[in-house]
């Protein structure tokens, strides 16, 4: 028999109907879709919307009641998208004090991070500080406590603070990228920085610092306006409006990676050496 015979093809055919109809039935449906549907869709959704529809139409009609979609709903507050023209708001240009901006910030909705929040997580610390850390977005217990780095990552960088650099934490200024936690500590979206981002700046137009130190790579990467990954940013100093940048790794990373503790001490002795004139 030849390879190409009638009898061949009708054998093709018939096993890719069977192949289909087992396809069918796995989708839950019973039979073959209607000619007239062919060709237009999803088969698996096609058989399912005939054979239900056919069903409904032979069940009888039961005492109708309020769809759910008349029951009242509380009600959701909007997201509201005013990040195209925040930086050159009039209300935030006026803002004097890290007080008042907090206040012009109120109840944020400018992004969707808004919607799962418990609170809003501005920032603390010495509004005069000669040296501010940024990090990336408040975690769960930034979350429920309404500060910045107050979970295990933020006793890693308290020791930093306290016993590798003699300060106090009260003598500095922690501020985050983001100001509303992400959903499941993700890493914030660009859409959600570019809302938060205006809030960052004047905070540190107003601390006026000499140094800023950038926890991570969205810290740096936002700062600095480049997409270098943190290993190669890490270590080198940079520049943001005139203030030194030294970007660093964030301490949720040394807490995974305690064997690169070292390489931040490294950086957090140049920043040492730096605020003491050396």
């Amino acid at each position: 028999m030849e390879p190409n015979s009638p009898h061949d093809l009708l054998l093709q055919i018939t096993d890719s109907l069977g192949w289909y109809l087992e396809s069918l039935k796995e989708s839950g449906v019973a039979g073959l879709p209607r000619a007239e549907m062919m060709g237009h869709g999803d088969a698996g959704t096609r058989g399912q919307s005939d054979s239900s529809s056919t069903a409904s139409s032979r069940r009888p009609v039961a005492a109708s009641s309020p769809p759910s979609a008349s029951r009242p709903q509380p009600p959701v507050p909007p997201v509201v998208s005013q990040t195209g023209d925040l930086f050159l708001s009039p209300a935030l240009q006026a803002v004097q004090t890290l007080e008042e901006l907090r206040a012009e910030i109120g109840d944020c909705r400018r992004c969707k991070l808004c919607q799962g929040r418990t609170q809003i997580v501005f920032g603390t610390g010495n509004p005069r500080a000669e040296l501010v850390f940024v990090g990336e977005a408040p975690g769960r217990d930034e979350d429920l406590k309404g500060e910045p780095f107050v979970g295990r990552a933020g006793q890693l960088l308290t020791e930093i603070i306290t016993k590798g650099m003699k300060l106090r934490r009260e003598d500095v200024y922690i501020a985050n990228v983001v100001k509303c936690r992400p959903p499941e500590n993700r890493n914030p979206e660009p859409d959600e920085i570019a809302a938060c981002e205006p809030f960052l700046v004047k905070q540190l137009e107003l601390i006026k610092p000499r140094i800023i130190v950038a926890l991570g790579t969205f810290a740096a990467q936002t700062l600095l306006k480049i997409k270098t990954p943190i290993s190669r940013l890490r270590g080198v100093w940079h520049t943001y409006h005139g203030i030194k940048v030294m970007p660093t790794l964030h301490p949720a990373y040394l807490l995974r990676n305690p064997n690169d503790k070292r390489l931040v001490w490294q950086d957090i002795q140049a920043v040492l050496r730096e605020l003491e004139g050396r």
